[in-house]
């Protein structure tokens, strides 16, 4: 039986990479995208865009974690981390952490996913070049997996939601390596935490990717595009 995925889908690298490997299992597929309040809350519109060029189906859902703040991402007076090399990076939870994010979002996706009749929940989680943030880690997938059981009609004999996090241990190369050979298309994916579908280039996340790129040994395909057409 043709399993139904739900993939969390913020229009990034990685979970661009998860929508494709999703599909290239032959999985009925839709792709679920938070509007939390992001700083960088481009990725949705561009979110949109991927994933209609990719053919898949899309819900977008607004939860406001702005209201809840602590994080540079949801709280503008908060001020964004820059650095000029990944060196720079302390270890430890960053400010661009936000609380029990990873946790909201796959507890509501939980829920849509029983109303709908999903399988399983697919998140592009890593940790070798992320490692710091406590909600991407192996542990976590398990204990909520655990949580979902518990507190879904499977308590009572359903079938349960698996949640899925293939990419756990591969880096962000490998990661990207993989998307590619599945036909993954990156010119639309927003990784920038600043707000612009023009990389910064000194946030975290634009350092992580373009080191990505470069050990994947390719050139980036958003800033190939950008060159191109400018921003959309």
């Amino acid at each position: 039986m043709t399993a139904k995925s739900l993939v969390l889908f913020s229009g990034g690298v990685d979970s661009t990479t998860a929508l494709y490997w999703a599909r290239s299992r032959g999985d009925r597929v839709h792709a679920l995208t938070f509007d939390y309040g992001q700083r960088h809350r481009v990725e949705v519109r561009m979110a949109r865009r991927a994933a209609k060029k990719a053919g898949i189906p899309q819900t977008v859902l607004k939860v406001d974690l702005a209201q809840i703040g602590g994080s540079a991402l949801t709280d503008p007076r908060i001020e964004l981390p820059r650095y000029r090399c990944r060196d720079e990076i302390k270890p430890g939870p960053p400010a661009t952490y936000v609380p029990f994010r990873n946790g909201i979002l796959i507890s509501i996706a939980a829920a849509f996913a029983e109303a709908r009749g999903y399988d399983e929940i697919v998140c592009g989680f890593n940790v070798i070049d992320s490692p710091d943030y406590p909600d991407t880690r192996a542990e976590f997938v398990r204990a909520m997996e655990k949580a979902v059981a518990s507190g879904t009609k499977a308590a009572f004999g359903a079938p349960g939601i698996k949640i899925s996090a293939p990419f756990l241990r591969m880096t962000k190369a490998e990661i990207i390596r993989l998307g590619l050979s599945l036909g993954a298309d990156y010119s639309d994916s927003v990784s920038c935490y600043a707000g612009d579908e023009l990389p910064c280039g000194s946030c975290a996340s634009c350092l992580l990717r373009r080191r990505a790129f470069a050990e994947a040994g390719c050139p980036d395909p958003l800033l190939e595009r950008l060159r191109k057409e400018g921003p959309s």
